[in-house]
């Protein structure tokens, strides 16, 4: 089971603390009547998509024996105009940088995460069309 507990800190921000202790703070746009202070909520599910796939596709690789040097993931959430507004494209484009990266291996390892360990993508699947996209880096 995983918890999350926030509590109204006025306006429209809301506090809370992570399971190993860190804070974490969520409010509003100027234009939505908040103050800017914190993560908007959506931008915190795709921070949580990124992190998930993330952690997956570096443990594949690592046990891949893939030699990664580095990681970035891009994350672009595409909503409707209209409420509600749930995410109905996710566009995730991978930076890998590495040395003699198979790129077999990380196409797998992206497949592996999304199609079977991360539980966010997982969670997503069939409310968004998720499109991965790979880039890989010689370094």
């Amino acid at each position: 089971m995983v918890e999350a507990k926030m509590k109204w800190a006025g306006g429209l921000r809301f506090e809370g603390e992570s399971t190993f202790g860190h804070p974490i703070s969520t409010d509003a746009s100027l234009n939505a009547g908040g103050d800017e202070t914190g993560y908007k909520p959506t931008e915190l599910l795709l921070f949580g998509l990124a992190g998930c796939t993330g952690i997956d596709v570096l443990t594949i690789l690592k046990k891949m024996r893939q030699d990664i040097a580095g990681l970035e993931i891009e994350v672009k959430g595409h909503q409707p105009e209209q409420f509600p507004k749930p995410f109905n494209k996710i566009e995730v484009k991978y930076i890998f940088k590495g040395k003699n990266l198979d790129r077999n291996k990380v196409e797998q390892a992206v497949q592996l995460s999304e199609d079977k360990y991360c539980s966010v993508s997982q969670t997503l699947k069939g409310i968004a069309n998720i499109i991965p996209t790979i880039e890989i880096q010689e370094v």
